[in-house]
């Protein structure tokens, strides 16, 4: 426990040199005990607030370093990189081609590659959500969410680096704006499901799900620009 007494690593019951996931893992259990669904008894709202409060400072390694500060705390904590490492990516190959050879070039290696990793995403959320109805609160089932999510933000990553790799040719300036858009509202879905898993508010689920909605038109309209476009 914090040697500074009751402060934001009391809230959370943890040690003030505790590693973030040590952080993260404590704020999920807490928001479990305490929240409505499985403690009816006790009016716990100023509980809720409190660990949310300090979840949200001590989850952040800028404003934690600050709080830490002015706690006249020395915090030295141990990080544990998630990076995910890609072996290949799109190179530029556009030099010497007229526009319809760019065009070709651009919607193989760019735009094909990304629609397949938005199918994955976007198409998996109704059964992922439908198991974890079952109990929200079940650990494997909440831990089968979590690893669904990483799976996503790890495909969404890659799908970034293939946008940005290679411009878009003039002639498909509609569907790289579409697919803009699209990987956006994925990328903030993925955010909003996140918080769902650590604090189980359905806010944050129904957000996801209307975001990932948003993306699924964004989809569908860079589909149907592409069927308009002439090869």
């Amino acid at each position: 426990m914090s040697r500074a007494g009751n402060n934001y690593y009391h809230t959370l019951q943890v040690h003030y040199q505790a590693p973030q996931a040590e952080i993260k893992l404590a704020y999920r259990k807490l928001v479990k005990k305490f929240h409505p669904d499985c403690n009816h008894d006790l009016n716990n709202h100023d509980q809720i607030s409190a660990i949310n409060i300090a979840y949200e400072i001590l989850s952040n390694p800028q404003t934690r370093a600050s709080y830490d500060q002015s706690m006249g705390l020395s915090t030295k904590v141990s990080k544990n990189s998630n990076t995910s490492n890609v072996s290949t990516v799109v190179k530029k190959r556009s030099q010497g081609l007229d526009e319809d050879g760019k065009l070709d070039l651009w919607l193989t290696q760019v735009y094909e590659p990304i629609i397949e990793i938005l199918n994955q995403i976007l198409d998996n959320l109704d059964d992922q959500i439908d198991q974890l109805a079952d109990d929200p609160f079940d650990q494997d089932l909440l831990d089968n969410f979590q690893e669904y999510i990483q799976n996503c933000r790890n495909a969404f990553n890659y799908a970034q680096i293939l946008f940005r790799k290679m411009p878009n040719p003039a002639s498909a300036a509609g569907v790289a704006a579409y697919l803009y858009h699209c990987l956006n509202q994925v990328g903030d879905g993925i955010e909003e499901l996140n918080y769902f898993t650590l604090n189980f508010d359905d806010h944050h689920l129904h957000t996801g799900q209307e975001l990932w909605r948003i993306a699924d038109e964004m989809r569908s309209y860079a589909f149907d620009a592409v069927r308009n476009l002439s090869r």
